[in-house]
C-alpha cells in the first residue's frame, strides 16, 4: 500500500499545481482530434490488431472521486467531474521512471465522446504516442 500513497501525493501535488505540471493545458478530445488520431471508423479486425499491439495491463485502485490505474512504466488517473452542470472525465497519464512520477499528459472527454469507449481509445493512443516518445529520446541519449 506504499506505492498507493506514492501515488495519490503525486496525484494531489499535480492538481493542485495543473498549469505548472501540463503548461500546455488538458487536451480537450473532440471529432477533429479523433479524425486526426484515426480512432474512428475502425473495423472490429483493426481493433484487435491494435490491442494485440498494445496490451497495457494495469493494477486498479477505486477511490470514491477517481480510479487509478498503474503498472511498472505509467500511472493513469480517470476523475469523472460535473462542469458547468455537464459531466466529464478528465484522465492524466504519467510516467514512472526510477520510483519518480513525471505527469506527461491531461485529456478531457465530454459530450457524446465521454464514454469509456472513447476515454480507453484516447488512452490507448496517448500510451502509444508516450512508448514512441520515449524510445526516441533513448534513442538520441544513448
Amino acid at each position: 500500500m506504499q506505492k498507493a500513497k506514492k501515488l495519490e501525493k503525486a496525484y494531489q501535488e499535480f492538481t493542485y499545481n495543473l498549469n505548472k505540471y501540463l503548461p500546455d493545458g488538458i487536451v480537450k478530445i473532440d471529432l477533429p482530434l479523433l479524425k486526426q488520431f484515426n480512432l474512428l471508423n475502425k473495423t472490429p479486425e483493426e481493433e484487435k490488431e491494435l490491442q494485440d499491439q498494445l496490451p497495457f495491463y494495469f493494477h486498479v485502485i477505486e477511490h470514491q472521486d477517481k480510479v487509478t490505474l498503474f503498472n511498472n512504466q505509467f500511472v493513469v488517473w480517470i476523475v469523472p467531474k460535473i462542469v458547468d452542470e455537464m459531466p466529464l472525465t478528465l484522465t492524466l497519464i504519467a510516467l514512472v521512471a526510477k520510483d519518480n512520477v513525471h505527469l506527461e499528459i491531461g485529456f478531457s472527454t465530454f459530450g457524446a465522446y465521454n464514454t469509456p469507449k472513447y476515454v480507453l481509445k484516447v488512452l490507448r493512443h496517448f500510451l502509444s504516442e508516450v512508448i514512441d516518445t520515449e524510445a526516441e529520446i533513448s534513442a538520441i541519449v544513448i
